[in-house]
């Protein structure tokens, strides 16, 4: 024994000092950290001596309790109209709770609300005292290990302090200021106190304001009425409610509640068997969203501003999710023109209301500016009849619309930005089948012929010519013109198909308005905003969209400066030009230089009118809008007439242009006096043979080959064709648009006729058919003037 401790003592850190033995080797294993072990100690000591202090300094707090009870500030909506100091008094809409908070008192509450929400988010709120130190710990130890928390670390009392007095600013200084009021508050009231003035502040969504207003919006009950199931439900909203309203999204609703139901089978607050009984609930007890959330009464909703306002109002949710939106004293700047907006509903109001007759097609406008501020936005008549935004499409509760041959000019766009030039030649028959250009299948396409076999681009245009663009777009790939039909401003997935240059694809008022937007600044894109800036407690938000807020000042940069390259823009609009000026789009014409597109999709169940004059473009639909399980409905017999875009959506478009140059005229604004289309020479020329070659002969008229209800066409064919020399001088040709888009010679009754030289062509039209009569065939210049005699 007495060796032993010789030698245990020898081997002592003491002993080795003493005695002056040799420091023992240290040992590999240990952590680099080790011999630090001492400082680190003393460190954590510190710190938490330090957190003690802070602790004890903050409990000196007064805990104010003045005015614990008011409601939060309200906010404001004004229209571009007002600059600064947006009030109650210049508003054109208040954000605020409203009427959607409706005090209740602890007893009115049901026991099993209660127990669902406290074990959603507090378990031990009826056991700790403001604070719950293990639940804390439990929180922070399950977030390093990533394995998510069961429950957040603060309590529900600490959740009601950050609503009501520290707020939700993050950092430590905050979060040990409202555990040290939690504790004091706790003191100052009883639990059932804290819990009743919790349930009577928290959010739950669709604007309504505590367990009450919560009730009354999502089950038309009164708390009084809750069951098991809707107490679990409502209790899952508590942390994010948006996410969770079965209106949006039924299965995240879903997977809320069944863990509010586990979580109180755990607590013992319930069974098994009844957890699984309210599990089996659906949705039909749950009503629709209430017309508007947080609005109070919208200036100006006699012209349709209801719908700007929600949009703006969706959009602010982003930036400032949840309660926030109505609690914040927030001054939302919007760049909506109240002139503009009454001139936009009066234009399609004129021509088709179906409040006054229920049998009309609806009709819907958007107008943006050279900044992409939408200024004007026509999205429906009856916000309180339906909340379905007509000009947002999918975004606004309703469906996207075809945009038949408004989208041809994005074609014609990438056929430029692939260096072809606008004057390229294509075969320009009556009818054409295209092998294996859809899908793999042929692609047969009518409309847009030429009497002597082929168009460019800038005439097949100007006359919506499907046969030729529908080459074009076999040419340059469905792909590409998607890419450039995404980078001009449409916010829709398009599909990557030939027939998308007839418009096949779905989208809004908004893209077509966005992107038309983009060729009249020559290339520079704006992306379209409703929002000018939003002043708020935190500071001023710049040009909020997608929840994303750009902190920089007025001018606000080009979303894309170069989407597509000048002189691209420049031809397209001379090409635009051409539409109004001499082609489909005639009835668009009014005093100012004017450019754009007509469109009419199949069976003309949507038609169209886009385009821009001097820093303003608008996009026009016209359609039935239509409902799950409801048949389409078309417009081949409107007040006695098939329905295209050059003729309802092109005269609601002048009108509501020619209002716009008045009422800038009348501001002092500098007129418009050009656009800056022009030819851009230049560009590889295809087909520059189908003016100089001999052509082959045309095929005979097959009366046993047109469809029920058209008038007999030429066989289809893949080229160009000449006169038979054999037949008689008289040679009728027939053009049956598919788009239907019509060619002008098609819808005129207008006859004229020209002599030039030995050859003399008399164009005489009605509503179905064209008929040319020669002793030669015309040439291109001829074809042209014929055609601008007429739609003139």
């Amino acid at each position: 024994m007495a060796g032993g401790s010789a030698s245990a003592f020898d081997d002592s850190a003491i002993g080795r000092l003493l005695l002056g033995h040799p420091r023992r080797r240290r040992d590999r294993n240990r952590h680099p950290l080790w011999r630090f072990r001492r400082a680190l100690f003393l460190l954590g000591l510190l710190g938490f001596g330090g957190l003690v202090g802070t602790f004890a300094v903050l409990s000196q707090i007064e805990l104010d309790l003045t005015g614990i009870d008011d409601l939060a500030q309200s906010g404001y909506v004004c229209t571009a109209d007002v600059t600064v100091d947006c009030n109650a008094d210049n508003a054109v809409a208040e954000l605020s709770a409203g009427e959607d908070r409706q005090l209740v008192s602890y007893s009115q509450i049901p026991a099993v609300v209660i127990q669902a929400v406290v074990a959603t988010e507090d378990k031990t709120f009826f056991t700790h005292r403001g604070v719950d130190p293990a639940g804390i710990l439990r929180a922070l130890y399950r977030d390093v290990r990533n394995e998510g928390v069961r429950q957040g670390g603060s309590t529900i009392t600490q959740q009601y302090v950050k609503n009501t007095f520290t707020g939700d600013q993050q950092s430590l200084g905050r979060k040990l200021r409202e555990a040290t009021l939690a504790v004091k508050l706790e003191r100052e009231f009883s639990k059932e106190e804290v819990l009743e003035r919790y349930l009577n502040r928290i959010y739950f969504g669709r604007g309504a304001y505590g367990i009450q207003a919560a009730a009354r919006e999502y089950f038309d009950k009164n708390v009084e009425q809750l069951d098991l199931a809707d107490a679990a439900f409502l209790a899952g909203l508590i942390r994010s409610p948006s996410r969770a309203d079965p209106a949006q999204d039924p299965a995240e609703a879903a997977r809320r509640r069944e863990v509010t139901l586990r979580r109180m089978v755990e607590d013992g607050y319930i069974t098994q068997q009844q957890a699984d009984q309210a599990n089996q609930r659906g949705w039909e007890t749950v009503v629709p969203p209430s017309n508007r959330e947080g609005l109070g009464v919208v200036e100006g909703s006699e012209f349709g501003t209801e719908y700007f306002i929600e949009a703006v109002r969706q959009e602010v949710a982003l930036v400032y999710p949840e309660g926030e939106l109505y609690t914040s004293g927030l001054r939302v700047y919007t760049t909506l023109r109240p002139s503009l907006q009454r001139a936009a509903f009066e234009a399609v109001t004129a021509v088709v209301d179906p409040r006054a007759d229920p049998d009309d097609p609806a009709a819907s406008l958007v107008a943006v500016d050279d900044k992409g501020n939408v200024v004007a936005m026509m999205g429906g008549y009856d916000f309180a009849a339906s909340q379905v935004n007509l000009a947002l499409g999918r975004d606004g509760g309703g469906s996207g619309r075809q945009p038949g041959s408004s989208f041809k000019p994005i074609v014609l766009a990438e056929a430029l930005e692939q260096g072809l030039s606008a004057h390229s030649l294509f075969a320009a028959p009556s009818a054409i089948t295209l092998p294996r250009a859809n899908n793999g299948a042929d692609w047969e396409v009518r409309g847009g012929g030429s009497p002597n076999g082929y168009r460019d681009l800038i005439d097949a245009l100007r006359i919506s010519s499907n046969v030729v663009y529908a080459q074009l777009m076999v040419t340059v790939g469905p792909e590409t013109v998607v890419d450039l039909a995404a980078r001009l401003g449409v916010s829709a997935e398009l599909p990557a198909v030939n027939s998308l240059v007839l418009g096949s694809g779905e989208v809004s008022v908004l893209d077509m308005a966005a992107a038309y937007s983009t060729i009249a600044n020559t290339g520079v894109r704006y992306a379209p905003v409703f929002i000018e800036r939003i002043e708020g407690p935190k500071g001023t938000c710049w040009y909020p969209s997608g929840g994303v807020c750009a902190q920089a000042g007025p001018g606000r940069a080009p979303t894309d400066p170069a989407a597509i390259a000048p002189e691209v823009a420049q031809t397209v609009i001379y090409a635009l030009e051409q539409v109004v000026n001499s082609g489909t789009g005639g009835q668009a014409r009014f005093s100012d230089p004017a450019a754009g597109k007509t469109g009419t999709t199949q069976d003309n169940r949507d038609a169209w009118f886009v385009g821009f004059t001097c820093r303003l473009t608008a996009a026009v639909w016209m359609g039935y809008p239509g409902g799950p399980g409801e048949p389409i409905r078309t417009m081949g017999d409107f007040r006695g007439i098939e329905v295209h875009g050059g003729d309802f959506p092109a005269t609601i478009w002048s009108a509501f242009m020619q209002k716009a140059a008045d009422l800038r005229s009348q501001a002092g604004g500098e007129p418009c006096e050009s656009l800056p289309g022009r030819d851009v020479a230049g560009g590889k020329v295809l087909n520059r043979q189908l003016s100089t070659t001999t052509l082959p002969v045309c095929a005979p008229l097959d009366p046993d080959a047109a469809a029920p209800g058209d008038d007999a066409t030429a066989a289809p064919t893949t080229a160009p064709c000449a006169p038979d020399p054999n037949a008689p001088t008289t040679k009728t040709s027939t053009i049956t648009p598919l788009d239907p888009e019509p060619d002008p010679a098609t819808t005129s009754t207008t006859s004229g006729t020209t002599t030039t030289g030995a050859s003399t062509t008399t164009t005489t039209t009605t509503t179905a058919t064209t008929t040319i009569t020669s002793e030669a065939t015309p040439d291109d210049s001829q074809c042209r003037w014929a055609r601008q005699g007429v739609i003139r």
